[in-house]
């Protein structure tokens, strides 16, 4: 296992400095936040990116994400251009020792709260997802900013992005995905890069838009379109715990002795009864997810990849990007690493 953990750029208020601090970390997972989606991430940028990283002496193998453009999820007849940017992309990433790219296939938005400060009991804040707020929100209002959107569409594109999704059925949904998979896993495999999908968060339909990688199910489909060690997952844990009727443990049981997890983001979900749910501090008894068995999954897998300490609560009176702030991530850090270590040495 190699804890990574999750770097913004220059502007993260969390520096490069102070995460080489956590004793458990041993690379940054990162990405161009630059360059505009669908186009090809120059070589030179990477670069730039890489030595900033290494200049600290924290690896650089894992980067999270190479956004797919709207485009290729709706299956337009532009998709092949930014297919190619994609491939493109592929390629420099590995000229610079890149081992893994995380990416997903949720149409329009990415991971969704109703709420990014909800205080907790402890006087902490944390993201929530409640679903009689998120009932109540309309995507195209002017005035609603989402959480985990991207906030660079104007209302005129959401509202066009909103008609052509109204077209795209869940099958639709994944016959685009199965052209994408076609298309890179080749190129990925010639330039030793594993690609690694994200579930989506949370794991179902939201505001009427399609969604697809959801569950077991949609994992083992996933995998089988296109047969490689190149096509593989990232499990969330915390994405995939959102829903009762996924078992995280299992799913985990299930593919990593396959050798098909290359990433794992690793938080706690608090369940709520009406399906809702809280983000929680990393620790077992704090939220639903059990760590303890999660992390035995995955050793006893024979899991060698990259996991790192996903969203954490803002605490100590830090603020910043809400779910990233440094205090929180670093103790889920070396929280997992003692587990981790202590499963080691029960074998």
């Amino acid at each position: 296992m190699k804890m990574v953990f999750r770097w913004y750029g220059e502007d993260d208020p969390v520096t490069l400095k102070y995460i080489k601090q956590v004793p458990c970390i041993s690379g940054i997972v990162s990405a161009l936040y630059n360059v505009q989606v669908g186009e090809n991430w120059p070589l030179s940028k990477i670069e730039e990116l890489k030595r900033r990283v290494e200049s600290k002496g924290l690896g650089f193998e894992v980067i999270e994400s190479v956004p797919v453009h709207e485009d290729i999820k709706l299956g337009l007849p532009t998709r092949d251009t930014y297919i190619e940017n994609y491939k493109e992309t592929i390629r420099n990433l590995s000229k610079m020792g890149i081992k893994v790219i995380c990416y997903n296939f949720m149409p329009v938005f990415d991971w969704t709260r109703s709420q990014l400060d909800k205080v907790l009991d402890d006087e902490s804040t944390t993201l929530v997802y409640y679903k009689e707020q998120i009932k109540d929100m309309n995507p195209l209002d002017g005035s609603l900013s989402l959480p985990g959107w991207d906030s660079s569409y104007k209302l005129d594109e959401l509202q066009d992005l909103f008609e052509k999704y109204s077209h795209i059925t869940e099958e639709k949904l994944w016959e685009n995905l199965e052209y994408f998979l076609k298309q890179i896993v080749p190129v990925a495999e010639q330039n030793d890069i594993k690609m690694a999908i994200h579930p989506d968060d949370p794991p179902w339909p939201i505001f009427g838009l399609p969604r697809i990688i959801t569950g077991e199910k949609a994992l083992e489909r996933l995998v089988k379109i296109y047969d490689s060690p190149s096509n593989g997952l990232t499990i969330c844990t915390g994405s995939l715990g959102a829903s009762k009727d996924n078992n995280v443990v299992k799913i985990i049981e299930k593919f990593t002795p396959l050798g098909k997890v290359h990433f794992v983001h690793a938080r706690n979900v608090k369940l709520l009864e009406d399906g809702s749910f809280e983000e929680s501090a990393h620790l077992s008894n704090c939220g639903s997810m059990d760590m303890t068995e999660i992390l035995k999954a995955l050793y006893e897998g024979g899991f060698t990849g990259y996991i790192r300490p996903d969203h954490g609560r803002m605490i100590w009176g830090e603020t910043g990007k809400a779910g990233y702030g440094l205090y929180d991530r670093a103790l889920g850090a070396m929280y997992l690493t003692g587990i981790w270590e202590a499963i080691k040495k029960q074998k």
